[in-house]
């Protein structure tokens, strides 16, 4: 069946013209879905009721709720762990600025890329989330963040799933979220995380849309690259950079690289240099991530003067760089990680540290 809050306003339109009602419907319901935020069509109060009780019985709409929420005492950073229709879980990160609110959101069930870093693919991947799935995650968060008199400003793609790996129903996603009529967030506020999925690459730079885009890179060269992200021994190093400069050639739109050191990996000077290399001439940003702890990859962050120092050397060279502020410490913020210890706790074992 079809869920109408997954269409954009024009197919929308289209579908309520098809049901035989008038054009004015149309925007109605787009409006309680994308504006007011309905999560049920109970809320529609001004269609009438025959038309409510269709609309639940031909278009239902995709269950979503906030089954556990965190609050980080450190810094306010809130957690969400969103239950979806069929039982599985997604997760969502809140995150305060001084320029307003962050949202982070999943993309997909789960993830197939198997970056031996990353908490949210060692289940692998269970199925793409729909766009009035990804929809609720924003408007379950921002009913949230207003009833603390906060505001949602920006967003990033960058929670569970590769975004990129679900390529049409995130694409209708951004329709719908930047729409005057609904939402209304400037795609210049949305951040869209990938792993280097060239080919979508090309196919994202076609659309010109005025987003961020964030590579995660994690490696200065192949050699340690195909080792920890698999997605590389299908696509080279080399291909990547060259996909992310016709990138920016196509949309004018600076390219930032996602960076997780690792300690003895790929942290090392040497491995800055490589990096300063692999990224001359492109204008882009180094997000530094000190790597996560994850008990299945064993992997360790290293000291913070060791991250401190890779920096220096990535801006004392001429290659911009940021070390990420770490948020939400104490309520274990990265991705897949709260998700993780449902399903362990629904397996009959025990939530996971």
């Amino acid at each position: 069946m079809t869920d109408l809050r997954s269409l954009t306003y024009e197919k929308l339109c289209e579908e309520v013209k098809a049901m035989g009602l008038p054009a004015f419907r149309g925007k109605q319901i787009y409006e309680w879905l994308h504006q007011k935020r309905a999560m049920s069509y109970d809320e529609m109060t001004n269609l009438p009721s025959a038309l409510r009780e269709r609309l639940k019985k031909e278009y239902p709409l995709a269950d979503v709720s906030i089954e556990q929420k965190l609050v980080s005492k450190i810094d306010g950073t809130v957690k969400y762990l969103f239950r979806l229709g069929d039982g599985e879980h997604v997760e969502g990160v809140r995150m305060a600025y001084k320029r307003g609110g962050s949202l982070c959101i999943s993309t997909q069930c789960g993830c197939r890329m198997g970056c031996t870093f990353c908490a949210s693919t060692l289940t692998g991947l269970c199925r793409n989330l729909t766009p009035s799935e990804m929809l609720c995650e924003v408007y379950l968060a921002a009913r949230d963040a207003e009833e603390n008199g906060e505001k949602i400003a920006s967003m990033v793609l960058m929670g569970i799933g590769e975004p990129l790996d679900n390529f049409d129903n995130v694409m209708d996603f951004l329709t719908i979220v930047t729409s005057e009529q609904g939402f209304n967030l400037g795609m210049r506020h949305i951040s869209l995380s990938t792993c280097g999925l060239v080919d979508k690459i090309y196919k994202l730079a076609e659309r010109k849309l005025q987003l961020t885009l964030s590579v995660s890179l994690h490696a200065p060269n192949d050699e340690i690259r195909r080792r920890t992200m698999p997605v590389a021994r299908r696509w080279p190093i080399n291909e990547l950079i060259k996909a992310c400069k016709d990138y920016f050639d196509t949309t004018g739109r600076r390219i930032s690289f996602e960076y997780a050191l690792i300690d003895g990996v790929n942290d090392r000077p040497e491995h800055a240099m490589e990096l300063i290399a692999l990224l001359k001439g492109m204008g882009a940003h180094v997000n530094l991530i000190p790597v996560n702890k994850v008990n299945e990859t064993g992997y360790r962050r290293g000291k913070r003067e060791s991250v401190e120092a890779f920096c220096r050397l990535l801006n004392d060279n001429g290659q911009n760089a940021t070390v990420r502020r770490e948020l939400g410490s104490d309520i274990n913020a990265a991705c897949g990680q709260l998700r993780r210890s449902v399903m362990n706790k629904d397996r009959g074992g025990t939530f996971s540290e």
